[in-house]
């Protein structure tokens, strides 16, 4: 569990195939010990399996299922990545539960700067802006954010100079695929939805069935 609050940026040392999957090597900025061998840690909001630490050093492993749904097999030697450990018991909760079980990508739409501040749209799945809801959290490339506007199909976020300074996301370009995470608490809720649906008309209606989104107010 994490909470979306970037500890820092790393950087990628290595990403070769490895059989179906990836070897990904970072250079994170924490001081040894960075972890223990097989905690778990947020690259780009994606929740991987540290197999290999050594000098501030950490390797996973990235499955096909991961490179499929999310950005990590974009990665090259030399890019940034954000990192966050896993939330410990009795800490400070900030941002918002964040599993690192990435949804999909949206792709940055627009980004414009209003001073020191930058308003950005991005496009995605009509089915995971179903899951969203102006002022509710949503997770990219491992970043808690606050919704600013929602529309089927996209959603709108404001990044403060603080998380453009110390996330990837101050760089990123349109065009370019972010990961998603939408909040937990709104699947739980699509999921319950659905099963009234099924129980309310006993027809062949599925949990995986998308729900019309509901209209923003």
């Amino acid at each position: 569990m994490f909470t979306g609050l970037v500890e820092g940026m790393g950087e990628v040392l290595q990403a070769t195939a490895e059989g179906p999957g990836l070897l990904l090597r970072v250079r994170t900025p924490f001081s040894p010990p960075v972890a223990e061998l097989g905690a778990s840690i947020a690259i780009n909001g994606v929740c991987l399996t540290a197999i290999q630490i050594e000098a501030g050093e950490v390797a996973f492993q990235v499955g096909p299922e991961t490179l499929a749904r999310t950005n990590l097999g974009r990665l090259e030697a030399g890019a940034r990545v954000n990192l966050e450990r896993a939330l410990k018991l009795g800490a400070e909760m900030g941002g918002h539960w964040v599993q690192g079980h990435v949804d999909g990508t949206a792709c940055i739409a627009s980004r414009q700067a209003e001073k020191e501040w930058d308003m950005i749209w991005f496009d995605c799945p009509v089915e995971l802006s179903a899951d969203m809801i102006k002022k509710g959290s949503i997770t990219v490339d491992g970043v808690s954010l606050t919704l600013v506007d929602v529309r089927p199909g996209g959603f709108q976020v404001m990044l403060i100079p603080h998380t453009l300074a110390v996330t990837t996301l101050g760089t990123r370009k349109v065009g370019e695929p972010v990961n998603i995470e939408v909040d937990i608490l709104a699947r739980y809720v699509r999921n319950a939805l659905a099963n009234m649906a099924i129980g309310a008309t006993g027809g062949p209606k599925t949990v995986e069935e998308p729900l019309k989104p509901w209209k923003q107010q």
